[in-house]
């Protein structure tokens, strides 16, 4: 398995001129009397200069984080934030979430961003409380009520319903969508206050099971595909009943190959960015908002991860180097396997491509620069 990684880029921290305009001449600069401190402010200044060069370098690391994104935090706002811990050059995320939302997010650092497809096409999973008698314009609890209902449904109403909202079916989706009109986003149209209609689409619900029951309210658990939203799942079983409804509560428990048992918090990712480096040389600082190399392991997943949904295949070395290079891999004999959609290359454990099978050929899509990864 291929393991995170990371080197720093070699480049040099930009010196402040502001910095450089207010310092004192050296030599106007004396010690106070009594006091021999003028080795003590060098080695300061080497410190300082120390730590404002690891702020300044992005480093290059490859793998997958799961964030137990928390309420209240956009999609957005959660890579930026776990971008600025890890110092990271590169970083994004496989599928939004909802402010309101909690639950799984996957975030893609350095090679792992190359996944992002594969991981948004495969299955979510999501429990959700629906609040029955009031439908909003956002099908959530952060939109105005548009309409009333003091009807509330039976649980054996529900459970007749679920049937019809469940396999490949036509769905609207939300008017506070990130769907785009004419090259802009539906949310940002609707809360402009223009008139959004979005035609229906075709989504696949595999499973939708109600938990619990209470008249008011109803906790239910869906596993769909990609493009479903979950708000449009209440607002239509709302209106089925005839007695109105929308998401009160929302958490993501899949996406793709990522589970919950697999998250870490917020607030823990910002402890283990407060913990230095075990091997400090003499008089090294760190910046706290960084987490040091040694403790990668513990957060992060490997690239290929991403990838355990799809069929693998293993090269030789000189088969990885061909493909590396961009060229296409001859498979010979009557054993060549026969793959229909995408297949994870590697060679000796370590992943070297994401690849189509074409004509007994191994023609690489992606291909992955993770040298030195074990």
């Amino acid at each position: 398995m291929t393991t995170a990684i990371m080197t720093a880029e070699k480049d040099e921290a930009a010196t402040s001129d502001q910095t450089a305009a207010t310092a004192p001449r050296a030599e106007n600069r004396q010690p106070h009397p009594g006091r021999a401190d003028g080795g003590r402010q060098g080695k300061g200044q080497q410190q300082r200069r120390r730590q404002n060069e690891g702020r300044s370098r992005k480093l290059d690391i490859n793998g997958w984080l799961i964030l137990d994104k928390p309420i209240g935090m956009t999609s957005t706002h959660a890579v930026a934030v776990v971008k600025r811990i890890f110092n990271a050059r590169k970083a994004g995320h496989a599928g939004t979430l909802d402010p309101l939302a909690s639950g799984i997010l996957p975030i893609a650092l350095g090679e792992g961003t190359k996944t992002v497809p594969y991981v948004m096409d495969g299955r979510k999973a999501y429990a959700f409380t629906v609040s029955w008698g009031a439908e909003t314009n956002t099908d959530d609890t952060e939109g105005e009520v548009t309409a009333r209902s003091d009807r509330r449904p039976t649980r054996e109403e529900v459970e007749a319903l679920l049937p019809r909202f469940t396999g490949e079916l036509m769905q609207v989706p939300p008017r506070f969508s990130a769907i785009k009109i004419d090259g802009e986003r539906a949310y940002d149209l609707a809360r402009d206050g223009e008139e959004v209609e979005l035609a229906a689409r075709p989504v696949l619900i595999h499973r939708l099971t109600l938990v619990e029951h209470t008249g008011d309210t109803s906790t239910l658990e869906a596993e769909c595909g990609k493009g479903t939203y979950v708000r449009a799942i209440a607002r239509d079983l709302g209106r089925a009943i005839g007695c109105l409804g929308h998401v009160a509560t929302l958490r993501r428990t899949r996406v793709g190959p990522f589970r919950l048992d697999r998250t870490i918090s917020l607030a823990a990712l910002q402890e283990l960015s407060h913990k230095p480096p075990v091997d400090n040389e003499p008089g090294e600082t760190v910046d706290d908002r960084t987490i040091a190399p040694a403790l990668l392991s513990q957060v992060l997943l490997p690239v290929e991860t991403a990838l355990d949904d799809i069929p693998a295949l293993a090269v030789n070395r000189a088969d990885a180097v061909r493909l590396a290079r961009g060229q296409t891999v001859l498979l010979r004999g009557r054993d060549a396997p026969i793959i229909e959609g995408p297949l994870a290359v590697t060679c000796q454990g370590r992943l070297v491509a994401v690849a189509d099978l074409e004509a007994g050929e191994i023609v690489a899509r992606r291909v992955f620069n993770l040298s030195g990864a074990h």
